[in-house]
């Protein structure tokens, strides 16, 4: 047997774990979801074939049209804020400022945090009645009382947690704004551009690939977006479902309720919804992403 047979057979028994894990933990569940979103099935007694009735049902259910409402906001408004928020931060650590490596983790560290347990029960202290927002405002005369009590407010509670999270796209940004040539800028600036054409006709050009990685990255993420919703409002999506995240209301109805059929209907639908839009963001990614060899 050669040598290179050899490490080929060593390559595939360190990949087994990986197999396993494929095999049993994502492919074996996908598959038996798909079969109980068209299935009646409420854990206690076996599944019960019922066609398209969880996905007709979902028409007439007003909770799936609210948490629809609320992730598409949430998606919509959250992404531009944080991916903005992000690129002005790399943009000023480009700038060569002293203790970069300190800035660009102590920026990161909310990324790692932001999805956790425990931020989310800071976040909802701080929002909450008589909380650390509630008592700055109170100083200039403004009595909001708790935000995450407040329909119109619960929401923006989230989307500014969100946008909290801007390490992981800004070291995205930072190290493409260190791929863009020097040579670029040095020549725009013997045509006599500014620092406000030298941003819109070399750094957002070259950066238009970062940021479409950005975009699909950070969009797919919000689209699954679940336990800051469930902490901030105990699970129940209120106030007026006004946090009722779509992923929440699956598990809403799959581990409150207990119908696993219509679950893992909801779940499907949300799959299909964040392929729709991912495969939307690569079409008009032609008119709007410049690569190297366009």
């Amino acid at each position: 047997m050669s040598k290179l047979h050899r490490q080929g057979g060593a390559a595939h028994v360190f990949l087994i774990p990986w197999w396993l894990g494929l095999v049993l933990v994502t492919a074996v569940p996908l598959i038996a979801s798909l079969y109980l979103a068209f299935t009646d099935y409420n854990i206690l007694s076996s599944p019960k074939f019922n066609g398209l009735e969880n996905f007709e049902r979902m028409f007439q259910d007003d909770y799936f049209w609210a948490a629809v409402r609320v992730t598409a906001v949430y998606v919509v408004v959250s992404i531009p804020l944080q991916l903005g928020f992000a690129l002005l931060l790399a943009l000023i650590l480009d700038r060569g400022l002293r203790g970069l490596a300190f800035y660009r983790s102590a920026f990161y560290l909310p990324s790692l945090l932001g999805t956790s347990v425990a931020v989310a029960i800071l976040w909802r202290q701080i929002f909450g009645d008589n909380g650390l927002v509630d008592r700055a405002l109170s100083i200039f005369g403004l009595e909001l009382g708790s935000w995450l009590q407040n329909p119109s407010l619960s929401l923006s509670t989230l989307i500014v947690l969100n946008v909290w999270t801007f390490g992981s796209p800004m070291v995205i940004f930072l190290a493409g704004l260190r791929q863009i040539p020097e040579e670029l800028y040095e020549a725009v600036k013997v045509d006599g551009a500014g620092i406000v054409r030298q941003f819109t006709a070399v750094t957002i050009p070259l950066l238009t690939p970062i940021i479409f990685f950005n975009l699909i990255l950070q969009t797919i993420g919000a689209f699954q977006t679940f336990t800051q919703a469930h902490v901030v409002s105990g699970g129940t999506g209120g106030p007026a479902n006004s946090t009722l995240f779509y992923t929440l209301y699956i598990y809403q109805q799959g581990f409150t309720n207990f119908d696993m059929g219509y679950a893992s209907a909801l779940a499907w639908v949300l799959m299909a919804a964040i392929g729709l839009v991912t495969a939307v963001h690569f079409v008009l990614s032609r008119y709007w992403v410049f690569y190297g060899d366009d």
